[in-house]
């Protein structure tokens, strides 16, 4: 119950859940803002941003978590607060009834009865009413009676004629007071652009003065409105008031005070000033002095104030406004350069480098004006206002002259720009010019604008030396073309443009506000990244302004070097911009170099395309380099340099030939012949595109390097085997068709190697078969892919390829037998593609070698029917890579080569098989021989497939087309053998139940009792099952074969007994009654009667067979021989 009676105290209290809902609303708030401003910031400030507001979220809700703590005791804290209250308000009563009792006290002591009014209570009780009561009391209660409007109109006339009495007559009026008009008993003067006012006579005696009425300042507040209302027109109130007495005052300043009844007698009066003699009293043009100096410091408040509202709108750090001289004089320093705090001596360091500390100054100054002693001194008028005013006081005053003189006042507005300025003198005739005359208008009061248009001219002025400095300086030949620097004056905004390179242009401007000069991009989207450079520069320009040549070249480097990076970037290349160069390295690349860029070639990692930045252009290098590996950091060199000419590559690769481009090693360090076009005058001129560089010749560029680097290597090769070579014109050095895919736009400004069959293919097989000319073609360098090498060679004769697969390759008459072999059938070219650059040379040599005589043998073979009347030897496949033909009836062999540059001079495989029957008769013309009876029997493999190891050896022997012949006639002539013997073997098997087909499931005592296999050369053995008997068959001239015991031999003498006894242990041992064996095969191989061609004869150790008798003869001689040699072991 105490505690409901005690009062409520809220004084200082807060509710906790009205401080929770701020804390939301405002942590939500801030959100919302964050959400709507973070995507528009880049990376780095999105992170600040967010860390910062965090950090304050963090401590606002630490705060609060502490004031919830402190709430668990609100109750109590609110009781003590209550009781408090209630204490003190009843200390309170006490002090009240104390003070009560002390003023009853004080106010009771005076109080007294005053004495009875005797004479006014007779007059009352004798004649009812009072007798002297005062006159005030009367007036207070007794209303005047009001004046009639007759009254009134003929009181205003009376007055009006009065003023225009006076005025005509006695009145001093100012010229500039001259326009006035009467009415309503007053007159109203009227003084353009500073005020109007209406005045009125206190009577018509002669000592009556003027007294003010009203007054309206003609001005109007231009610029910002919000301070209209604080600047009335009219004064009204307690102002109007002010202005009304000081304006009587100056009015009435010799005139005598008026006399009043009620003036107390005891108080002096102060004498008013006395008129000089020969002076009469001038009270208007007392007014106008007065309401002129009000009119003009009015206007000059005004441009006070709103010169107060821009510091309050973000100047304040950058405007300083003084009034000074009374008053009269509005001070106002712009572009303030604000010192660092806690930088000790930073006074003496600006001032060291001719900052000064402002950017200018504006004054504004009510003064006055005097005309010269020539025109008679007094106020500054036109001479027909000084004529006017000098016939005035003549007509009025006489000899007199008035007491006071009009003061010509005016508004003296002066800008002076400091010397010095962000490091540029400012010509201020020039700049003074520009703005035009400045002066208050009463009519538009804006500072702002006159401040604005005064920075404009001072910002222009500013940028034209800026421009005049890059224009005509150290670095005129890079800014001095039209163009590359202009002054965009649009409106009042002026900037200065700079153009940096391609379509990059740097925009130089001043803040209006602030007097920082601003760098700034273009603003397009690639650029967005590049603010934190721009204000990096920026800070650096506005402390030491004397930089700005300095930094504008650095940021065109910059700003080219970003541009070529980010284009070699986007077409996959490595670039770099520092290499672990030393100085002097640097230094081979000219003078005249200001910045590089390095772009790695990805197939040659040891070469680099080099973009030498100097001030005029680019500058093109193709470098390769070296790793130092004794050095600590892996210092590299240039071993060699070479300079390229976009212009040759570009533009000229349709009409220049190649001797213009001289393309060689580049540890020969040949550099391109330029073409210099241009006149020698305007060599240091820098042309508007030079640094306008596309992705499409940064790419042919880059290609051309690849392609440069890859015909070096080439040269490299022929130069270390001393093998010549020659440029030709690239429009004649193109692939072949099936070529094509890979080719380039820039091919035909790359000139092709040329070197002469007979230096690259000396000592080469068939180096015959090809023309003089061979062309040597890097391909590949302007792609991703590995760079490779084609070697284009013309044959001296058009060989048509045949077969099947030669067929199944063939497009067009283009056939590619390999992945490294195109041939042009229709023009006899065969293009060799090799697939390391570094090894070209060496490979096309190889393949070579095998097509050469890949193609030697095809025309050989296809000679073979004619020269020799071999009418079954006949071509069946050729594609380059191997050739196959028929050497009789179907028996044909596939010759291909291998290793064709090993110190053994290269192997050849040879295949035989059986080709199919053919019935087409022969034709005179025809390669193909004649038909030749087959059998219907299964096709069997060629008996000559075992004595390949043999045979191949022919062809390493000699000059190839004879050891063809001497191949194609060994195996003519041996034919007849291989045949026999394998009809024997095959004949043996069959009678023994076993076959090829089921060799593995017969055992070892099915197999024949003899085998055959090839002893060497033209050279065969039948060795039978007790390996002590064989026969031999050799190949003698003249297509002869000798068949002889296996024990004897053609070139050894009988031997001895003894050594007969040591060979008969150890070698074959003679065939029992071989002669006798002899005998009968050959008369039953040629029976009596039967005329035979071919001739047999009989010798000691064996028989001589020619032609097609050696079959008979030695089936018979083996049957004898086999039957011989088994009788023994059957018994």
């Amino acid at each position: 119950m105490f505690e409901m009676e005690l009062p409520v105290v809220g004084n200082e209290q807060v509710p906790l859940g009205k401080l929770l809902s701020r804390v939301a609303q405002g942590t939500y708030a801030e959100l919302v803002e964050l959400a709507e401003t973070l995507p528009n910031m880049s990376d780095a400030a999105r992170k600040r941003t967010l860390a910062d507001w965090v950090v304050k979220t963090k401590k606002q809700v630490v705060k609060l978590y502490a004031v919830m703590k402190w709430a668990r005791d609100a109750d109590t804290v609110q009781t003590c607060m209550n009781i408090t209250g209630f204490l003190m308000n009843q200390n309170q009563q006490f002090l009240d009834v104390i003070d009560r009792l002390t003023c009853a006290k004080e106010s009771l002591d005076p109080a007294r009865l005053r004495n009875h009014d005797l004479l006014t209570s007779l007059d009352v009780l004798t004649s009812g009413t009072y007798q002297r009561l005062p006159s005030a009391i009367k007036k207070s209660f007794i209303p005047t009676r009001p004046l009639t409007d007759t009254e009134v109109i003929k009181t205003l006339n009376a007055i009006e004629d009065t003023i225009r009495y006076r005025l005509r007559m006695t009145e001093i009026i100012p010229v500039e007071m001259s326009q006035h008009r009467i009415a309503d008993g007053r007159v109203r003067f009227n003084v353009p652009k500073l005020f109007e006012t209406s005045i009125c006579l206190r009577g018509a005696e002669k000592d009556d003065g003027w007294f003010f009425v009203s007054v309206k300042f003609l001005f109007k507040v231009g610029g910002d409105a919000t301070g209209n209302r604080e600047f009335p027109q009219e004064p009204t109130g307690l102002q109007k008031r002010h202005i009304a007495d000081e304006a009587d005052a100056k009015m009435a300043y010799y005139l005598p005070f008026p006399e009043t009844a009620d003036a107390p007698s005891n108080v002096e009066k102060p004498e008013r000033p006395k008129l000089p003699e020969g002076t009469i009293d001038a009270p208007l043009v007392r007014l106008y002095n007065f309401l002129q100096i009000m009119s003009l410091s009015y206007q000059l408040e005004i441009l006070w104030y709103q010169a107060q509202r821009m510091r309050s709108l973000g100047w304040a750090d950058y405007l300083k406004v003084e009034m000074l001289n009374n008053h009269k004089t509005l001070f106002v320093s712009y572009w303030l350069r604000p010192a660092p705090q806690n930088v000790p001596g930073w006074s003496q360091v600006r001032s060291r480098m001719g900052l000064p500390p402002h950017g200018g100054t504006l004054t504004i100054s009510i003064v006055e004006s005097r005309a010269t002693q020539q025109a008679g001194g007094g106020p500054a008028r036109t001479p027909v206002a000084r004529m006017l005013a000098d016939l005035q006081q003549r007509a009025k005053s006489g000899e007199s002259r008035p007491s006071d003189e009009v003061e010509g006042l005016m508004f003296d507005v002066r800008w002076e720009p400091m010397k010095g300025t962000l490091g540029v003198i400012v010509n201020q005739e020039e700049a003074m010019a520009t703005v035009g005359r400045l002066e208050v208008d009463p009519e538009n009061l804006d500072f702002e604008g006159m401040l604005v248009r005064v920075i404009h001219a001072h910002t222009r002025s500013i940028l034209l030396s800026f421009q005049s400095q890059l224009q005509n300086g150290p670095a005129r030949n890079v800014f001095s073309p039209e163009g590359k620097v202009t002054l965009d004056s649009r409106g009042d905004y002026h900037q200065l443009r700079v153009h940096l390179c391609a379509d990059e242009v740097a925009v130089i401007s001043i803040d209006t506000r602030t007097g920082r000069m601003n760098l700034r991009d273009t603003g397009d989207l690639a650029a967005a990244g590049r603010w934190p450079r721009f204000a990096t520069i920026t800070d650096v320009l506005n402390e030491s302004p004397n930089k700005l040549l300095e930094a504008l070249s650095r940021l065109r480097l910059l700003t080219i070097t970003d541009s070529v990076e980010q284009k070699a970037k986007y077409l996959g290349f490595q670039v770099f911009r520092h290499r672990n160069f030393s100085t002097e390295e640097l230094h081979k690349l000219g003078p005249s170099a200001r910045a590089t860029i390095y772009i790695q070639l990805a197939r040659f990692p040891n070469h680099y395309l080099v973009l030498v930045i100097t001030e005029e252009d680019f500058r093109y290098a193709l470098i390769s380099v070296k790793v130092l590996s004794d050095s600590m950091f892996a210092n590299m060199i240039m071993e060699d340099i070479g300079w390229l000419d976009v212009r040759r590559i570009r533009d000229d690769r349709d009409v220049g030939t190649p001797g213009e481009v001289a393309i060689g090693p580049l540890n020969d360090q040949v550099y391109q012949r330029r073409k210099h076009h241009a006149d020698a005058s305007a060599r240091g001129v820098l042309r508007e595109d030079s640094f306008k560089l596309d992705t499409q010749t940064l790419r042919e560029l880059y290609a051309y390097c690849c392609a440069r680097v890859a015909y070096t290597r080439v040269e490299l090769q022929l130069k270390r085997r001393g093998i010549p070579y020659t440029h030709v014109n690239p429009a004649s050095s193109l692939p072949p068709f099936e070529l094509s895919h890979i080719q380039s736009s820039l091919a035909r400004s790359v000139p092709a190697l040329c070197v002469q069959s007979s230096d690259i293919l000396s000592g080469a097989p068939a180096a015959e078969a090809a023309m003089p000319n061979i062309r040597v073609i890097p391909l590949n360098w302007w792609s991703d892919k590995k760079a490779q090498v084609v070697t284009c060679v013309k044959l001296k004769y058009v060989q048509q390829p045949v077969g099947k697969r030669a067929a199944a390759r063939a497009t067009n008459n283009i056939i590619r037998p390999s992945k490294r072999i195109v041939y042009d059938a229709t023009e006899a070219v065969v293009s060799f593609l090799s697939e390391n650059v570094d090894a070209c040379v060496d490979e096309f040599l190889e393949e070579w070698a095998r097509v050469s005589k890949m193609v030697v043998i095809a025309r050989e073979v296809a000679r073979m029917g004619k020269e020799r009347k071999w009418q079954d030897v006949r071509l069946l496949s050729f594609d380059l890579q191997t050739v196959e033909f028929a050497y009789a009836a179907d028996y044909a062999v596939s010759i291909s080569c291998t290793d064709q540059l090993s110190p053994t001079g290269g192997s050849f495989e040879l295949r035989f098989s059986r080709s199919a029957p053919t019935f087409r008769p022969t034709q005179p013309v025809s390669l193909a021989p004649p038909p030749i009876p087959v059998s219907l029997r299964p096709p069997r493999t060629n008996p000559h497939e075992e004595a390949e190891p043999y045979l191949r050896q022919i062809l390493r022997h000699g000059p190839l087309a004879t050891s063809l012949y001497r191949l194609v006639g060994l195996l003519r002539d041996t034919l007849p053998v291989v045949v026999e013997l394998d009809h024997m073997i095959t004949a043996a098997r069959e009678q023994a139940g076993w076959s090829r087909s089921n060799a593995i499931s017969k055992s070892s005592a099915d197999e024949p009792w003899f085998d055959t296999f090839v002893k060497g050369l033209g050279w065969w053995r039948v060795l039978y099952g007790d390996l002590r008997h064989a026969l031999d068959l050799r190949l003698m001239t003249d297509k002869r074969i000798v068949i002889l015991d296996a024990s004897r031999s053609l070139f050894q003498r009988s031997p001895g007994p003894q050594i007969e006894g040591v060979m008969e242990s150890l070698a074959f041992q003679p065939i029992p009654d071989f002669r006798d064996l002899i005998t009968e095969a050959v008369r039953v191989a040629r029976p009596p009667g039967i005329a035979n061609k071919e001739r047999v004869a009989v010798i000691d150790i064996g028989v001589v067979c020619e032609g097609e008798s050696v079959g008979p003869v030695l089936r018979a001689l083996h049957e004898r021989v086999l039957k011989k040699l088994k009788e023994p072991a059957i018994r």
